[in-house]
């Protein structure tokens, strides 16, 4: 890196670190900001938040996008919505899509399986469509529900792939 370009960076830093809140705001919001880091979050959320205390605690944007990972502009516009917004800025907002199954449905599909001797994908789908009125796209959505049964899913196979004729031959004393 050249010298030039070091200055550059350094520059770039300065301004952007002249973006700070007035110390008594900093005050508050390094606290709320250190309680929320060690609160059970999401870690794109510590992402952010790390970052923006990061910037107030006076750090170089190009310092914190190396220890990070993250770009200049990561930080920047993190630290800006956070002056804004606040804690409530840097939260997640899309939670996902709500499932088509409620939780309740979820168990009463569970445990219908482990009451069942034998298990059958079509059977599943039919269960869940008669009973719920829900079809779901994918097979993967039906697998879950094994899973969350603590049922392998696994097509069977009228040979065993890994078996050896003449291993079986000898062991049952054939030749």
């Amino acid at each position: 890196m050249s010298t030039v370009q070091l200055y550059a960076i350094l520059d770039y830093d300065k301004k952007m670190n002249n973006l700070q809140l007035p110390p008594i705001d900093m005050e508050k919001e390094i606290p709320q900001l250190e309680s929320f880091i060690k609160s059970d979050i999401d870690a794109r959320e510590l992402k952010r938040a790390i970052a923006v205390r990061m910037a107030l605690e006076g750090k170089l944007y190009h310092e914190i996008s190396k220890i990070l990972g993250v770009s200049k502009f990561f930080v920047g516009y993190w630290k800006k919505i956070f002056k804004t917004q606040g804690i409530e800025g840097i939260k997640l907002r899309y939670k996902g899509s709500q499932g088509y199954l409620t939780e309740r449905q979820t168990d009463v599909v569970v445990e219908w399986l482990k009451n069942k001797e034998y298990w059958n994908l079509e059977e599943l789908v039919t269960y869940v469509e008669q009973e719920f009125g829900v079809s779901y796209k994918s097979k993967q959505s039906y697998y879950e529900l094994f899973a969350a049964a603590n049922i392998s899913w696994k097509k069977t196979q009228k040979i065993n792939p890994k078996s050896d004729e003449e291993l079986v031959k000898k062991k049952e004393g054939r030749n």
